[in-house]
């Protein structure tokens, strides 16, 4: 996993329309840059209208959200209309930046163990340096805003 401290590429990934994601997109503005499991599951859609309803509040605190899965642009770009999303979401379909970002990893449900993401908050600064992360155990998918709002 990344670590507090690591330097960032500029280059993030690719949104849903195929556009480049880049920090320095975002002079200025620490980015809470979220991995989440799958579009348009139960958690997965709270935790994203969450950061939605309380998008001003972030963007006025500094922050720019971005999201990521291994979700298809197709997907994204249904989850972002059918959701009303203002931020951007990074398609990662081979899964090559959830496994550069140490996200990629064995979770079970209901006595099965698959892969799949797990579900990771960076904070990264104006200076393209990760200053904070929040842990899969510390995300509540209902109050995620508030968690990255937190000092």
């Amino acid at each position: 996993m990344k670590n507090i401290g690591d330097k960032i590429n500029d280059l993030l990934g690719l949104d849903a329309d195929g556009n480049e994601i880049r920090l320095s997109n975002y002079p200025g503005k620490k980015i809470a840059l979220y991995f989440y499991p799958k579009d348009n599951t139960p958690g997965c859609t709270a935790q994203a209208c969450d950061l939605r309803d309380n998008y001003k509040a972030l963007l006025d605190a500094g922050y720019q959200v971005i999201g990521v899965s291994i979700d298809s642009a197709a997907s994204h770009k249904k989850f972002i209309e059918k959701h009303s999303l203002p931020f951007p979401l990074i398609t990662d379909p081979d899964h090559k930046m959830v496994e550069e970002w140490g996200v990629w990893d064995k979770k079970k449900l209901a006595g099965r163990e698959y892969m799949g993401t797990l579900r990771t908050t960076f904070i990264i600064s104006p200076e393209a340096t990760i200053e904070r992360i929040i842990p899969p155990k510390q995300i509540k998918t209902k109050i995620h805003a508030s968690l990255i709002l937190k000092p």
